[in-house]
């Protein structure tokens, strides 16, 4: 009577699509209810799905082949998407600050792990499929393992190999992973009590440090008393004392209550008070020709003047300047900032406009309901996912990852691959706001969504798959001697990262344990470490690294492959 149950869910080697499908929600859910479980302040988290994985795989339990080849690649794919939107704008502005360095140090131990995993290769006879598993592992970089088990196949096809000729990179993945989750927490851990890290000390030296940050756009209050500008428009202003890159949003003459929103053609009067949008430089090179910081508090009623935050959610609206969209003379509102994807910009007259992006407006209540007319401002729109420009920068990437790149010596070209080519889509859609039709605008629960049920979908069908003889490879390998030459390759870079950052570059320990996790691409390091340091700063320095590493890992597993493997 239930013998169709136990063909659900017995183990065999030849699957039908319905228990395949069985045997991958078996492995997800169950995954993400051990990922929860806690050891002190450590959890797995999603990464747990591939240990169950490769439990139900041990078991017997299996997909078909192209099944499980298609959820390994989508999923990979949906979760390299979802951190290139995510991080893209923060990773191109970083640069403009600290990021060469944090980056330099990131890719530096890229590079230094994969030296390490030639010399394992040359010395300790390691064939290099296992060497690579090994490697990424150790690091526990997920991108790095598919591009590796890609390029395998691309090198079985062209060189007529035998489908077995090469061993699966996923079973030394797998047994070295866990070193590289909790080698990275121990370094954290010891760091901070070798180096005797006083941790309030480091937050007031960062907030010291970064309290004049250049790429902060802030507001602030000031008088006109300086003779050489009363009496002239704030254009006379701006060109004579060469100001650039400041927004007057408010301006309130002396002996009134009556705010306004001014024009450049506004004259300044004796006194006025006005409320200046900028960088905080650019807003003391203003203050400094004008007059003197104001306490005025008259100038930030909302009765005459009022802000707004409007969305761009219509076609009326899109790829289109401020200058174009013209609401000051048609509705006399000024723009001060646009925020995309959490990047604050400031509103210069040329920025081009973006579906999603966000208006910080000023002015007449009335004006500003009739320019919702025009942005759009749905709430409900912005909710819903539009999948013509989220497939469509899935395409944009799977054809940037399928370019061959022809090197001399190397017997197939060198592709990006579904991991960096998504990737380097997504940061590009992201930083200019899309491409064409395709616009980067998905909103924070899709992006979490697309990325959590992306990677779940890879370490289930790679835990699966790997599963499949785990113990017999593990005991033919030598398994513990695997986890010995991986522990060189996560503790000697991690440990080389540590002192050049302190002693060298003279990091901050946040900054510092972030990048850390990001040159591990490890999101359970990083949420152990937000825990044990009690602060979020070190997710800033993390997003910064994680795209340039990520595209480093995928490369050098990449190369090594193709040089080494025959």
């Amino acid at each position: 009577m239930f013998e169709w149950f136990n063909v659900l869910f017995t183990p065999t080697d030849t699957p039908e699509m319905t228990q395949s499908l069985i045997v991958l929600f078996m492995a997800i859910s169950i995954g993400f209810f051990a990922g929860k479980i806690k050891i002190g302040n450590v959890s797995l988290g999603v990464s747990a799905v591939m240990f169950v994985g490769l439990f139900l795989g041990h078991l017997g339990f299996t997909m078909e082949a192209e099944l499980i080849q298609f959820v390994r690649e989508f999923g990979l794919i949906l979760f390299v998407y979802g951190i290139g939107i995510q991080v893209g704008p923060t990773f191109f502005s970083s640069f403009k600050k600290e990021g060469l360095i944090f980056n330099a140090l990131g890719v530096g131990t890229v590079f230094l792990g994969g030296i390490i995993t030639w010399l394992l290769y040359l010395v300790a006879n390691v064939k290099v499929e296992n060497a690579v598993g090994l490697m990424s592992g150790s690091v526990t970089n997920t991108p790095g393992l598919g591009a590796a088990k890609s390029t395998l196949i691309e090198i079985q096809k062209h060189l007529n190999l035998p489908a077995d000729h090469f061993s699966d990179p996923a079973v030394a993945y797998a047994i070295t992973y866990p070193i590289g989750v909790f080698g990275i927490i121990m370094i954290i851990i010891l760091a901070k009590n070798v180096l005797k890290i006083d941790l309030s000390n480091e937050v007031v030296l960062l907030n010291n440090k970064n309290k004049d940050s250049e790429n902060k756009i802030v507001r602030q209050k000031c008088r006109v008393t300086h003779p050489e500008v009363i009496g002239k428009t704030i254009r006379q202003v701006f060109r004579e004392f060469a100001i650039d890159g400041v927004i007057i949003s408010r301006q309130k003459q002396s002996g009134t209550k009556v705010v306004f929103s001014p024009s450049l053609d506004s004259v300044l009067k004796d006194k006025d008070v006005l409320m200046v949008v900028a960088k905080q430089k650019n807003i003391n090179k203003f203050i400094d020709i004008v007059g003197k910081v104001s306490t005025d508090l008259f100038i930030e009623s909302e009765n005459d003047v009022t802000a707004r935050v409007l969305s761009v959610t219509k076609k009326t609206a899109t790829h289109k300047t401020l200058a174009q969209l013209d609401l000051y003379n048609q509705f006399g509102l000024k723009v001060t900032r646009v925020v995309r994807s959490g990047l604050e910009i400031l509103a210069q007259p040329t920025l081009e406009l973006y579906y999603g992006d966000t208006l910080m407006i000023v002015g007449n209540k009335e004006a500003i309901e009739e320019a919702e007319k025009i942005i759009g401002n749905s709430k409900k729109i912005l909710l819903e996912p539009d999948f013509l420009s989220l497939f469509g920068g899935l395409i944009f990437g799977v054809v940037i990852g399928s370019i061959p790149i022809m090197i001399p010596s190397l017997p197939v070209p060198l592709k990006l691959g579904l991991a960096a080519g998504p990737l380097l889509a997504a940061l590009f859609i992201s930083r200019y706001g899309g491409v064409g039709v395709i616009h980067s605008y998905i909103n924070n629960g899709a992006i979490h969504f697309m990325k959590d049920f992306g990677i779940c979908l890879f370490f289930a069908a790679v835990g699966i798959k790997a599963g499949h003889g785990f113990y017999e490879n593990f005991v033919a390998n030598d398994g513990w001697m695997w986890i010995y030459y991986g522990c060189y390759i996560t503790f000697i870079p991690l440990t080389i990262l540590v002192l050049v950052s302190r002693f060298v570059f003279k990091l901050n320990f946040y900054q510092m344990v972030g990048i850390m996790s990001g040159s591990y691409t490890d999101p359970a390091a990083l949420a152990f470490s937000t825990k044990y340091l009690d602060s979020d700063i070190p997710n800033q320095s993390y997003a910064t690294v994680y795209p340039l590493v990520t595209i480093s890992r995928i490369l050098v597993a990449q190369l090594l492959i193709l040089l080494l493997a025959s």
